[in-house]
């Protein structure tokens, strides 16, 4: 399903909003979506009409290129073509994701001052991780807008639910670098699960497990679904449990996959092919291919001309082979799954459906592994599994935008990683206190707070419990805590008995752990006798617990209450019910990011400024390449209406001996330039040689349109000079009409008089000139030009509808008595005589307007006639150049 329902369209509460862009952003392929105005909601397409573009960017010589002619050019530059980038992300460079990296690309890696990896160019141009991931989003962004036609400014990503805080990061860095602004992240099992409610209601609750075999890995995410009741009912989807592994992935499928090929190269060449960058690289897309074919049969041959070493190599290769090659994944497989409902807290009897997406699940030992699992009678292809999670982050994004009208959903999305905190009893104190303040489950947008009994300043450490993914460091965050003894001090010369430091933790929507707010708090007891009467009954107890849980009433989050540290309860005091009188101290925060840091302000500005660069130095290269084609397609085209062979164009019949002979000379001596100099010139240089030869081609030009616009010309002046003597005439006798019966008239003699005289100018005038012009050939230059022509016309129309337009002059009625209305007037009979030839008058105005030809304008009995041009209307017209 590529279009939405009618019923599902999006409605745009203000046309000038801007759009909102979705990307899927995965190992191997981009996908994209845009939300805007009076566009179609689909897939966005890329220059060359695909829906999906590879994950690729890449550099030949100083030329940069994405989606396909980057992949394709690893197999001549294999330093200078980035894939896979998305395995890097927020990555040590220490970690077992830089060494699987390094095992199916051939691109050089570089340790960055972050400790994470960076790429290097043949030439030693080093990018970071960040950078290249940017300048794919600033390609789909410039995607977006030349399709919209509007500037395109928010982004929704799609990312793995077992991205860390440290892969997020990095994906937000690459999202500000290009450009753009974050409107969020969403887990890609949630995106598809968005996609799956699209068109769909729930009335009775039903589980769904989004089975998601991607490059990077197979995840599982177990989804309730539900739909409300009333005039607008909400479709809820709550993500209940998530598994995932990162080992079993298309891309580690494609490694071992080409591991069979180098194998058979090396057995029959007896040569490594390993040591061979190009080969390998032309081998990573062919085994790409391979795949895609043993996926529909058993079995595939691969042809490879010049592979390596000037050896055409040429093998078959049997799905048994492959499968065999991958026996010890196919436990891993079906994995996820039973992970996920292990999370949930569910069984497979609790599930409608398990839903396959992403690329892989098309290999069939997948498809088995899933079926063997779950079931065949379970097993759901009711989504597009290339598309389904960049339409459904669309839709969300829209959504979240609050600029447009969407079918109501609602998601809540949860944490795949435990998450704990730990700080030190006291400053004086060595012993550690750790809390598990987000388990895994937790619900994405929870706050909890924790209250402590503190007298100086301290740092609360935030770290995953396990290592999230394997390799990276457990603590992702230290938020110190500042100006504890001044506001302590303060709220205690206030009258606050037992201040207290309340820091709110939070787990935001995107999956991002902080700290929101931190203030020193105490209660200032009322004094008065109502104040001791409500604190004596309102008090609570001195040992309640010290954590706040703030988690919208959603009943997974609450479990977190239950991991909190014994010891933390040593630092408790007592969560009472609320005083009259409360104060607060707002703390200082400060953000201290202790292993794998991202990008500070001054990185992202620099990397922006850098990519910046690029893009105007590419520009300048296309304005620079279109001149040169366009000059040199100029060439070719004045080289054809030269051509003998073309004698009766007209071209040639608007241009004389001579000016073909200088055109001729000058389209020669810009041939030569263009093989001599073309490659090394400059923009400017092609638009000056072009212009040059548009000088000598412009008079030619100019008497070709004068003799192709002098007809409609002529026949407007006509028309209007007949309109004016048609108006003239009629004026007059209705002047006459009207005198003879003493009424007054919208015109004088004189004005008539004056348009009369210039009517008859401009007859004179078009006549003398039109007789003129009858004389002048083709090839020479007119002697009236159309423009004259026109301006004269629209003097003689300006002064005709002067007139035309004038209204008739109100007349009065003098008041007469009641005695002289009585009295029968001694002129009665001459008034009846005025009435009766003002009325003979008139009907003879309407009979004269009733004879007019069927071309012509009726008007208002007593107004005459005036025809306005239309450019359908055609006065006959002498015949200029028939030749033409």
């Amino acid at each position: 399903m590529r279009l939405l329902p009618l019923a599902l369209a999006l409605l745009s509460l203000d046309s000038a909003l801007a759009a909102v862009l979705a990307i899927d952003y995965g190992s191997d392929w981009i996908k994209a979506s845009i939300m805007s105005p009076g566009v179609p909601f689909d897939v966005l397409l890329n220059k060359d009409s695909k829906r999906k573009m590879q994950a690729s960017v890449g550099w030949k010589q100083s030329t940069r290129y994405f989606g396909t002619d980057a992949f394709n050019l690893a197999s001549r530059f294999p330093t200078d073509s980035f894939s896979s980038i998305k395995l890097l992300q927020g990555a040590p460079f220490d970690s077992p994701a830089v060494a699987q990296y390094a095992r199916i690309s051939s691109a050089e890696i570089a340790q960055t001052a972050r400790d994470t990896a960076a790429l290097r160019q043949s030439d030693g141009t080093e990018w970071a991780v960040e950078e290249l991931v940017a300048m794919q989003f600033a390609y789909v962004k410039q995607l977006a807008e030349s399709s919209t036609g509007e500037k395109v400014t928010d982004v929704i990503v799609t990312v793995p639910p077992f991205f860390s805080q440290f892969q997020r990061d990095a994906v937000v860095d690459a999202i500000e670098i290009s450009g753009l602004r974050t409107l969020a992240l969403i887990n890609d099992g949630t995106a598809v699960a968005v996609n799956y409610a699209m068109t769909r209601t729930f009335p009775t609750p039903e589980n769904h497990i989004i089975f998601d075999a991607g490059a990077s890995g197979i995840r599982a995410t177990v989804v309730n679904f539900s739909t409300g009741n009333g005039t607008n009912p909400a479709t809820q989807i709550n993500v209940v449990g998530v598994g995932y592994d990162l080992s079993t992935g298309g891309t580690e499928l494609d490694r071992r996959l080409r591991e069979i090929l180098i194998e058979a190269f090396n057995a029959k060449h007896g040569k490594d092919l390993r040591t061979d960058k190009r080969g390998l690289a032309k081998l990573w897309k062919e085994a790409g291919r391979v795949k895609g074919i043993l996926s529909a049969n058993v079995e595939a041959s691969s042809t490879i001309e010049s592979l390596a070493w000037d050896i055409d190599f040429r093998t078959k290769v049997s799905r048994a082979d492959f499968e065999t090659a991958c026996e010890d994944l196919k436990p891993k497989f079906a994995q996820p799954i039973q992970d996920a409902l292990k999370s949930a807290g569910l069984t497979l009897d609790n599930i409608t459906s398990v839903i396959l997406t992403g690329g892989s699940t098309r290999t069939p030992m997948i498809q088995a592994a899933v079926k063997a699992a779950v079931g065949e009678e379970k097993i759901a292809l009711n989504v597009n599994a290339d598309e389904a999670a960049v339409l459904g982050a669309a839709l969300h994004g829209a959504s979240l935008s609050r600029q447009f009208k969407t079918k109501n959903i609602k998601v809540q999305d949860m944490s795949a990683y435990d998450v704990q905190v730990s700080y030190l009893a006291t400053a004086s104190t060595p012993r550690t206190i750790t809390t598990l303040i987000f388990p895994a489950g937790s619900k994405t947008g929870s706050k909890k707070t924790l209250t402590f009994k503190r007298k100086e300043d301290f740092v609360i450490n935030f770290d995953y419990k396990d290592p999230a993914p394997a390799g990276f460091p457990a603590r992702f965050l230290e938020v110190g805590i500042e100006g504890v003894a001044e506001a302590i001090a303060n709220l205690t010369e206030m009258g606050a008995t037992d201040p207290v430091v309340k820091a709110t933790l939070t787990l935001s929507e995107s999956g991002f752990v902080s700290v929101s707010n931190a203030v020193a708090f105490g209660e200032i007891k009322d004094e008065s006798i109502a104040g001791k009467l409500k604190g004596f009954f309102g008090a609570g107890s001195s040992s309640e617990a010290v954590e706040e849980t703030s988690e919208d009433s959603r009943p997974r989050a609450s479990t977190s209450a239950s991991s909190t540290s014994s010891a933390n309860a040593s630092e408790a005091t007592p969560e009472k019910k609320a005083l009259p009188k409360e104060n607060t101290i707002t703390l200082n925060t400060t953000v201290v990011f202790p292993t794998i840091p991202p990008m500070t302000v001054d990185e992202k500005k620099a990397a922006r400024s850098r990519l910046r660069t690029i893009d105007l130095e590419e520009a300048a290269v296309a304005r620079k390449e279109e001149a040169r084609n366009g000059f040199e397609s100029y060439l070719y085209r004045m080289r054809d209406l030269l051509d003998p062979e073309n004698a009766d164009t007209p071209f040639k019949q608007c241009s004389q001996e001579s000016e073909r002979q200088a055109i001729s000379e000058k389209l020669d001596e810009s041939f030569a330039w263009l093989y001599d100099r073309g490659d090394v010139a400059e923009t400017s240089q092609f638009l000056d040689k072009r212009n040059a030869l548009e000088t000598l081609e412009r008079p030619i030009i100019h008497r070709y349109k004068e003799i192709e616009e002098f007809p409609q010309a002529l026949n407007n002046s006509q028309m209007w000079n007949w309109s004016t003597r048609l108006f003239l005439n009629e004026a007059g006798e209705n002047m006459t009409a009207e005198a003879e019966a003493g009424l007054p008239s919208k015109w004088t003699q004189d004005e008539l008089e004056a348009l009369h005289k210039t009517l008859k100018e401009h007859e004179a005038w078009l006549n003398e000139w039109v007789e003129k012009q009858k004389a002048v050939k083709a090839n020479e230059d007119p002697v009236i030009e159309t423009t004259e022509m026109k301006a004269r016309a629209k003097v003689l129309e300006t002064a005709l509808m002067k007139l035309y337009k004038r209204k008739v002059p109100k007349t009065t009625k003098k008041k007469t008595s009641a005695t002289e209305e009585a009295t029968p007037s001694p002129n009665a009979s001459a008034n009846s005589e005025a009435e009766t030839s003002t009325t003979s008058a008139e009907t003879s105005t309407t009979s004269a307007e009733t004879s007019t030809t069927s071309a012509e304008s009726t008007t208002p009995t007593g107004e005459p006639t005036v025809v306005i041009p239309d450019g359908e209307q055609q006065a006959p017209i002498p015949t200029i150049h028939d030749e033409l």
